[in-house]
């Protein structure tokens, strides 16, 4: 039997250097500018937005996570950054500030002051000086020096840029001409979607530790009893290798449990069940990794079980071919839909003639394969493992667009997920079944012998290039490797 291995010493050494908050500061100011013009029907300079140079008047301001306390408790929650502030500051200090001049193209990162008493539980906080050191700022001063510093001449501009909701009463704006608190959030949000390379470095090593915790879960998973210890394995080597948080809640469904495309519960024997869709991923710095693997709990996978995840696995194959910049992301979810029609009519899962092009057609046309594959082909990756900028449109009356997370173009430097699946959920196929449109098009005999398998997904996180694409995902999904780790053969 494999032995469960926690620190994997062949992990890359992640980015060095500093995050480059200053250059997410331009860019936000730079889609202002441009936007600002676009709902005024203006150039920017006749309402005071623009300083004339492309670049809009005042200031950006924007509030880190306070420290929140359990309630009826003395002890702090678990503390996450705001992403809005950690995109223009790469601070994860709780509780802090900053203002970005954009005239002056000056940062300024406002960090809380020593607290005496608080030293003696949690030992010396960071302090400016190190911060100076540490952040892609220009100044950095303490927080109880902010309203001053905003009341100042030298910083009060025609207009201050917020978010609403993440400012704090006690903050004073009364030195501004204007407030701005539209326009800043859906800033940051579209820039988020192009990565700088030292964003895509850190998703790439977030990808490191995911893919060796992944592999270290397939060498565990034939000694494992329960789905607590599958997640426990993988959150191990995660924290083992820094990546200290995951990017969501993992989901470690065995058996049928897979047919379930969130599943919570992570708490069932995973004994006499055939296979496990396993899908997590760590954070590293606030960016994250959202990895899915689909395999056989005893290492070898049944005929059904293969033939759906040989089927999955070309889906991926077709979608990967045509990812490159300025692909249109509803012609990659379609690609994954025909695929897996033109397998589930090989299989005679959906009935018809694999070899005519009008009964693909008609299945395609009649939405039967969302019944098997009901969600997006993927999302946008970075701060947040749904990241910001895909305009889903979740009133689409299309079932098989209604949850894609991407609409439109996906540019160069975005990272996508694709993460085509079949799913075996008796919550949709029995309902459709019964449906006088969607029933006769399902071959119900053959659809019995599939129940088992649950569900197969398979996810990498890739990297959008001008000409083609990257996969940042190290883990293998080849199937004869994945026998070989699950058998310790590897």
């Amino acid at each position: 039997m494999a032995t469960l291995r926690l620190r994997d010493p062949s992990i890359p050494a992640p980015p060095e250097g500093k995050y480059p908050a200053k250059t997410h500061a331009r860019k936000v100011a730079e889609w202002i500018s441009a936007h600002s013009a676009e709902q005024n029907g203006t150039n920017g300079a006749s309402n005071g937005t623009s300083n004339g140079a492309g670049k809009p008047h005042g200031v950006i301001y924007l509030e880190g996570q306070k420290t929140r306390m359990i309630e009826d408790d003395d002890q702090a929650e678990g503390f996450r950054q705001r992403r809005y502030f950690y995109y223009l500051s790469g601070c994860n200090v709780p509780d802090s500030s900053l203002v970005y001049d954009i005239d002056r193209d000056h940062l300024t990162l406002f960090i809380p002051p020593i607290d005496s008493e608080e030293v003696i539980w949690s030992g010396l906080p960071e302090v400016p000086k190190e911060a100076m050191q540490k952040y892609d700022i220009d100044a950095c001063l303490t927080t109880d020096e902010l309203n001053s510093y905003l009341s100042s001449s030298e910083i009060s501009k025609s207009t201050i840029y917020t978010i609403p909701e993440q400012v704090s009463p006690s903050t004073s704006f009364t030195a501004f001409h204007s407030t701005n608190s539209t326009i800043l959030k859906r800033a940051i949000d579209y820039s988020r979607v192009t990565k700088t390379p030292f964003e895509i470095a850190l998703i790439r090593h977030a990808n490191a530790i995911s893919s060796a915790a992944h592999q270290n879960v397939m060498r565990a998973v034939a000694q494992i009893k329960n789905e607590e210890e599958i997640m426990g394995a993988f959150v191990g080597t995660c924290i083992s290798n820094g990546g200290h948080k995951q990017a969501y809640s993992c989901i470690c469904a065995a058996g049928t449990s897979a047919a379930t495309l969130h599943y919570v519960h992570n708490d069932l024997t995973v004994s006499k069940k055939l296979n496990l869709l396993i899908d997590a991923g760590c954070e590293y710095n606030c960016y994250c990794a959202d990895v899915t693997r689909s395999y056989p709990l005893n290492g070898t996978f049944t005929k059904e079980s293969r033939e759906i995840y040989d089927l999955v696995d070309r889906m991926q194959d077709a979608c990967m071919e045509m990812l490159r910049a300025g692909v249109k992301w509803e012609d990659v979810h379609t690609k994954a839909h025909t695929t897996a029609i033109d397998g589930l009519l090989k299989l005679g899962i959906l009935k018809g003639d694999p070899n005519s092009e009008e009964d693909k057609k008609r299945l395609l046309d009649s939405r039967v394969s969302t019944v098997f594959l009901p969600h997006g082909l993927g999302h946008y990756l970075g701060m947040d493992t749904h990241d910001t900028g895909g305009d889903a449109d979740y009133s689409d009356p299309d079932p098989m667009f209604r949850y894609l997370r991407i609409r439109g173009k996906v540019p160069a430097n975005a990272v996508v997920t694709n993460e085509p699946g079949i799913y075996f959920c008796r919550f949709i196929i029995e309902p459709a079944l019964k449906n006088e449109k969607l029933g006769p098009l399902i071959d119900k005999d053959v659809l019995d012998r599939y129940w088992d398998v649950g569900g197969v997904r398979i996810e990498d996180d890739i990297w959008i290039k001008e000409d083609g694409y990257e996969n940042l995902t190290t883990v293998s999904k080849d199937t004869k490797e994945i026998e070989r780790f699950i058998r310790g053969e590897k």
